[in-house]
C-alpha cells in the first residue's frame, strides 16, 4: 500500500469534522511528526500549554504546522512558512493525526518457533511472535498482535485488535494459600483471564488467572510495562494502568480510571469510575467515582489541588469540570 509523502493537515481536520481556525501559510504540508522542541520545518507538532509558556515554545519551534489552543489566538503569530492551527484539545487531535500519518504495515502470521496448543483457537489476521506460547483452552480474537516470548499459560481469552508486547505472562495461578500450624496449601484456581477488545498490555507485565471467579480486563484498557494484576481482579473499560502498579486480588476498578506509576491497590478494594490514583499511592480504602487520591495511605486530594496541578492531572485523560 502506498501512503502519501506529504499531508495537508487542514484537509485531515475537515475529514475528522474538527472545528479549527488557521493562521499563516495556508498551503503548508508536512511529512513527519515531532515534539515541539525537536521539530523541523516539514513536521507537525502541538502545544497544549497556555499563556507565556505556550507563546515561548511556539516562537522557538521550527515546526511547519503547530496545533495549539484557541485561547492563544491573537497572542501568538506564525513566522513565514509556518501554519498555526487553533483548536480545542490540541494533544488529542495530534494523537488522531499522528496515528493516521505513522501507519505501519500490519504484522500477520505465526512464527515457526511459537508453540500453540491443539486446544487453542487463533482468530483471523493475527500475529504470533517468536517463542510465544499459547496454552490449553486459550482463544485469540481477530486482528490481534502478540509479540515475542509471550506466555498464555492456559484458560485465557484475548479479544479483537489487542496488542500484547514481549515478555507478558497471562493465565498462571495467582498467589493464594491457606495455612495451618505447619504448612501452606495452595488455593485452587479454576477461573480464567478474560481480555476484552482493543486492550494493550506492555512488556513484562503479569496477569494471574482467577481462582473461583475470572480475572477481567475490559475493552479499551491499556496496561503499561511491569504491571502485576492479581487473581479475580476486575478492570473496567478504557483504564490506564501505568508502569510498576500492583493490583491486589479481587480488587475492582471502574471505567476510565488512571492508576499512577508504582502505585498499589490493596486486595478487595473498589475504585470507582474516572478516578486518578497518583504515582506511588497506596490505596487501602475504597475510592468513589471522580475522586483523586494520593499518598501512603492514599487520601482524597481532589479539593486541594491548584490550577497548575489540575492541568497535570488532566494529562491522565480525565475530563475537567472547569471551563477554560
Amino acid at each position: 500500500m502506498n501512503y502519501p509523502s506529504e499531508y495537508d493537515i487542514k484537509s485531515m481536520l475537515s475529514n475528522l469534522n474538527i472545528d479549527y481556525e488557521i493562521e499563516g501559510d495556508i498551503g503548508k504540508k508536512i511529512k513527519n511528526i515531532s515534539s515541539i522542541k525537536n521539530a523541523k520545518p516539514d513536521d507537525l507538532s502541538f502545544c497544549y500549554y497556555e499563556g507565556d509558556k505556550a507563546v515561548d515554545l511556539i516562537a522557538k519551534s521550527k515546526a511547519g504546522v503547530i496545533l495549539c489552543k484557541k485561547s492563544l489566538r491573537g497572542l501568538v503569530h506564525p513566522r513565514q512558512g509556518v501554519q498555526l492551527i487553533f483548536l480545542d484539545k490540541p494533544r488529542y487531535v495530534f494523537v488522531n493525526l499522528a496515528n493516521k500519518i505513522s501507519v505501519k504495515q500490519k504484522l500477520v502470521g505465526i512464527s515457526p518457533s511459537a508453540v500453540i496448543s491443539k486446544t487453542a483457537r487463533i482468530g483471523d489476521r493475527c500475529y504470533i511472535g517468536e517463542y510465544t506460547v499459547i496454552g490449553d483452552n486459550c482463544e485469540i480474537g481477530s486482528d490481534t498482535i502478540i509479540y515475542d516470548k509471550v506466555t498464555l499459560v492456559k484458560d485465557c481469552s484475548v479479544g479483537d485488535r489487542c496488542v500484547i508486547h514481549s515478555g507478558v505472562t497471562l493465565g498462571d495461578d495467582g498467589f493464594a494459600f491457606e495455612r495451618d500450624e505447619n504448612n501452606l496449601y495452595r488455593f485452587p484456581h479454576f477461573g480464567q483471564v478474560l481480555i476484552g477488545n482493543d486492550v494493550e498490555i506492555c512488556a513484562n507485565s503479569h496477569i494471574a488467572k482467577g481462582s473461583l471467579s475470572d480475572t477481567v480486563i475490559s475493552d479499551g484498557t491499556k496496561i503499561d510495562a511491569l504491571v502485576h494484576i492479581s487473581h479475580n481482579v476486575f478492570v473496567g473499560k478504557n483504564c490506564e494502568i501505568t508502569a510498576g502498579a500492583v493490583i491486589g486480588g479481587s480488587a475492582e476498578i471502574g471505567n476510565s480510571t488512571w492508576i499512577g506509576l508504582n502505585s498499589t491497590v490493596k486486595d478487595q478494594i473498589k475504585i470507582g469510575n474516572n478516578v486518578i490514583v497518583a504515582s506511588g499511592a497506596s490505596v487501602i480504602h475504597d475510592v468513589s467515582d471522580h475522586d483523586i487520591v494520593a499518598g501512603v495511605p492514599a487520601k482524597s486530594i481532589k479539593n486541594k489541588i491548584n490550577e497548575v496541578s489540575d492541568k497535570l492531572f488532566l494529562m491522565a485523560g480525565q475530563n475537567s469540570d472547569k471551563k477554560e
